[in-house]
């Protein structure tokens, strides 16, 4: 399974929800990085991203976007095999 790294918020419910869709579907450990207590991770999420909001999720090397992108992924039936990818 490839690794989920999430920026994140202390409170953040779409944070909350992308956590419980991606439990769903198996993954059990999420690499979280707080952007409300390190500026500099927020910095970083915004170069590599583009977006200001949270969550930005990466599964892999691949960025899914935000809470909405990662549903929409999974709705199109794309999520499972991301997760899975060698």
């Amino acid at each position: 399974m490839q690794t989920v790294k999430m920026y994140t918020t202390a409170v953040c419910p779409y944070c909350v929800r992308a956590k419980q869709i991606l439990k769903s579907k198996g993954v059990e450990q999420i690499e979280e990085i707080r952007i409300d207590t390190d500026l500099q991770q927020r910095d970083n999420m915004m170069s590599l991203t583009g977006r200001r909001t949270v969550p930005q999720i990466f599964i892999g090397p691949t960025h899914v976007g935000g809470c909405d992108d990662l549903v929409a992924l999974d709705g199109k039936g794309e999520l499972v095999p991301l997760l899975n990818a060698a």
